[in-house]
């Protein structure tokens, strides 16, 4: 995952297969970093190198316009080329909530690497607990597709302590 920022509009690139085991960056960027700036404007996310992506990292994104919609702040912007992956947006309720375009404009060799983050297994699990509950308060599909899951895992979460 890759990051650039200029005058205050944040591009985040996911590349290749985003799944959980990256995520724990992407969610401590997101939160320490992209919606604690003050100078923040805008987002753009492209996925347009992005060949698969999971609910976990789903939900982080989601994080994300849920926070500039509660500051009334404009929709964050999807770049995304793929048919499959438009689905999987379009059916967990991302079209409602970011402006999906379906673009191939170049936006530039100016990114940096997101840090990574080694996180505990209780911190990782925490983690997609949380963003499976952003995604199940998108729509109430969302909310009975992943019920069972975040309650599985906090299942597992108490049954560890």
């Amino acid at each position: 995952m890759q990051y650039a920022v200029h005058d205050g509009t944040y591009v985040l690139k996911l590349l290749g297969d985003v799944r959980v085991p990256v995520c724990t960056s992407l969610e401590s960027f997101v939160e320490d970093r992209l919606l604690s700036d003050e100078s923040l404007r805008a987002v753009l996310i492209d996925l347009t190198e992005t060949d698969a992506i999971d609910s976990t990292a789903l939900g982080l994104l989601a994080r994300i316009a849920v926070a500039l919609q509660s500051r009334r702040m404009s929709r964050p912007v999807i770049l995304c080329i793929s048919p499959d992956i438009e689905r999987i947006l379009v059916s967990m309720g991302f079209d409602k909530v970011f402006r999906i375009l379906h673009d191939t404009t170049t936006l530039g060799d100016e990114f940096d690497d997101l840090p990574r983050d080694d996180l505990s297994e209780e911190a990782v699990t925490r983690r997609v607990i949380d963003a499976h509950r952003t995604l199940m308060g998108l729509n109430d599909s969302n909310q009975q597709s992943f019920r069972s899951l975040v309650e599985a895992l906090e299942s597992q979460r108490r049954q560890r302590h």
